[in-house]
């Protein structure tokens, strides 16, 4: 069943801002797959973070893309890579999507809203530098999340600032500021922030899944970026 928030963002669906600048007339975005059926992502590449950046590269130089993008709804087993992940039950979903692509890539504000939060995250694999932005669509509060951020983004910004739409918030960070991780943006929309500030869950539990999807509905609603690159 279509929750409100879902149905308020497909009734707006044009009127969303591009997350990053991508021209498809011009440039070339590709899926990646990160789940656990990708045999190439051995644990030897996910726990160092210069093979692992060399591999994503890699990936975009041989296809001549510009991005790589994916994961919504993805049960990975690189979170094993580290701790943060593996307290309790072990959390392999991924509640975002991820855009993959080089350092300093600019971040754009999907629409217009307030900074709800930020927040420095520096646990080895953690999100980093996060913003999170509230809004409202036809009367339902919602949230966005931009994890993986530079550390300079959240030196400029203030909880309860108002930020307008196509308003440049971020870039992708390098991986000491990032939490570890070969430059991308994960972004990941929220209904119920649960009284969480500067963080939220990115990635839960098998057992959590559906509770976590309903509260956090498809990113690419959004970006509609998806078909571009399984074009």
């Amino acid at each position: 069943m279509i929750t409100d928030l879902e149905n308020a963002l497909l009734k707006n669906a044009a009127a969303f801002h591009p997350v990053i600048k991508f021209n498809p007339a011009s440039e070339k975005i590709i899926p990646f797959d990160l789940s656990s059926a990708n045999r190439e992502l051995t644990a030897e590449v996910v726990e160092d973070t210069e093979l692992f950046s060399a591999y994503i590269n890699g990936k975009l130089e041989a296809a001549g893309a510009a991005f790589g993008i994916g994961g919504y709804n993805e049960n990975r087993t690189i979170y094993r890579r580290s701790e943060l992940f593996s307290n309790g039950e072990e959390r392999t979903i991924h509640l975002g999507i991820d855009i993959w692509g080089p350092a300093g890539t600019p971040v754009y504000a999907a629409l217009g809203g307030m900074v709800h939060s930020f927040a420095f995250n520096n646990n080895f694999g953690d999100y980093g530098a996060t913003i999170i932005l509230l809004h409202q669509l036809e009367t339902v509060a919602f949230y966005t999340l931009y994890g993986h951020l530079s550390l300079k983004d959240i030196s400029v910004i203030k909880d309860g600032g108002y930020i307008t739409r196509g308003e440049v918030i971020g870039h992708f960070g390098e991986p000491a500021e990032n939490g570890d991780w070969p430059p991308h943006l994960h972004f990941q929309v929220i209904h119920d922030m649960e009284f969480k500030k500067g963080d939220y869950p990115g990635v839960c539990s098998i057992s959590e899944r559906e509770r976590y999807l309903k509260n956090c509905p498809d990113p690419d609603l959004i970006l509609k970026m998806m078909q571009q690159a399984n074009a």
